[in-house]
């Protein structure tokens, strides 16, 4: 199966999760071509000042994959900066937050895989 560029949803999100500003999400894979044991496949661009608010997983692992830009994530042991290579990994019953703190849009992929 190939799924084009076009086909994948776009939306604009809110103060994403008591975030700052507008997330933009393109969803790689829709729910409908997931596997049942994950739940998310997306592309996320924060623009300069924007974040995603602290949030919980459960039964699950987040995985983000820096592409580009600057950023901070805060986890259970404080903040630690992240740029393009980074993998941010974050396992079931922990929890984490990611803001752009530089001039340029921040981009990753995030997965997330059902424990």
């Amino acid at each position: 199966m190939i799924k084009k560029s076009s086909a994948m949803k776009d939306c604009l999100i809110e103060n994403m999760r008591g975030g700052e500003g507008t997330v933009m999400r393109k969803d790689i894979l829709g729910e409908e071509d997931m596997a049942k044991h994950s739940r998310l496949f997306s592309l996320f661009t924060l623009r300069k000042g924007c974040s995603i608010g602290e949030h919980e997983h459960k039964k699950e692992t987040e995985y983000y994959y820096i592409l580009s830009g600057k950023g901070i994530v805060r986890e259970k042991d404080g903040l630690k900066d992240v740029g393009p290579g980074d993998v941010v990994i974050t396992g079931d019953g922990e929890s984490h937050s990611i803001a752009n703190t530089g001039d340029e849009d921040l981009i990753f992929v995030a997965v997330i895989i059902l424990d």
